[in-house]
């Protein structure tokens, strides 16, 4: 198989393009921080960032100017409150951000429409929302076998997506665990697609394992490898959650400079996710995930 082996860096600057519409997903864990510090460095301009949840990732992506338009389903700092870039952005006059908003299932479904190459996705849990009424493109049908009237929603088709797993093969077979988010529905959506993982393996590991494979390598343009891709949310498995720092970003977050300040210093102020971890010492002793191995599977015949 074809060894799809790349830096970050190199795959942002082949897959990533200024005006692109880009899915950086995962839930709660597996949030690739890594690929949008790069897409920060490099400076991309206008893109469209798609995800259910935008929590710290996209406010700080906000914040550096990379984004034009904001497409999503919920957005907050979890547990904790605002995404106070992106308040200012909405809140600018005129606004700097442009939003598009939609209900968990209303992105859910747009995802998974764009991943069966269907035009829309047919859903009823808009009976009764006010969202409707500010996004002029959930629509209504009705359906040709029982007549009821269902919303829809148009399918999402992402020019990139980047996701974060736990491990992959060279050639792009990627497997995860834990929580699940939409990370296949994004994958089989886009037209292109960055797996960044915690470890690469043998080809052998991910054969022996095949219900645990997400992504298959058709799917994958470029696989980086990258420990600590995912901090501060967390990698089940290699890592925990760093709740302090959601708690820290609060009160960097609330104002322009500070949110400067922390960019210049850790993300333009790095080369890459290495430097980053040496500018934050003890990170990975305090937050690394100790073992609890799951009973294996006998796949024999």
């Amino acid at each position: 198989m074809k060894d799809k082996l790349r830096s970050m860096k190199d795959a942002v600057a082949d897959f990533v393009r200024d005006g692109d519409t880009v899915v950086i997903e995962g839930f709660t864990h597996l949030i690739c921080f890594a690929a949008a510090h790069e897409i920060i460095r490099q400076g991309r301009k206008g893109l469209t960032l798609c995800r259910l949840t935008p929590d710290l990732i996209y406010d700080q992506m906000i914040a550096s100017g990379c984004c034009r338009k904001l497409v999503f389903s919920w957005a907050g700092n979890p547990g904790v409150g605002s995404l106070h870039a992106f308040r200012r952005a909405v809140e600018a006059s005129p606004p700097l951000l442009e939003i598009e908003e939609y209900s968990h299932f209303g992105m859910v479904g747009r995802m998974c429409a764009g991943a069966a190459n269907l035009p829309f996705w047919p859903m009823r849990n808009y009976t009764g929302a006010d969202i409707p009424a500010s996004n002029p493109l959930i629509k209504a049908i009705q359906c040709p076998y029982t007549g009821e009237k269902l919303a829809t929603v148009p399918a999402l088709r992402p020019d990139a997506t980047i996701i974060h797993a736990q491990r992959a093969d060279r050639a792009g077979n990627t497997q995860i665990w834990g929580l699940m988010g939409v990370q296949k529905e994004a994958a089989f959506a886009s037209k292109r697609v960055i797996v960044a993982v915690e470890e690469i393996v043998d080809e052998a590991v991910i054969r022996s394992d095949p219900n645990r494979t997400l992504i298959p390598s058709f799917q994958v343009d470029a696989v980086v490898l990258e420990p600590w891709g995912a901090h501060p949310s967390y990698a089940q498995g290699y890592y925990d959650r760093d709740n302090d720092f959601y708690v820290r970003w609060d009160k960097i977050a609330r104002g322009e400079a500070s949110i400067a300040k922390y960019l210049d210093e850790f993300v333009l102020g790095v080369k890459d996710r290495a430097e980053y971890m040496k500018k934050n010492p003890g990170l990975a002793e305090r937050l690394r995930a100790k073992p609890s191995v799951c009973a294996g599977v006998d796949y024999g015949y």
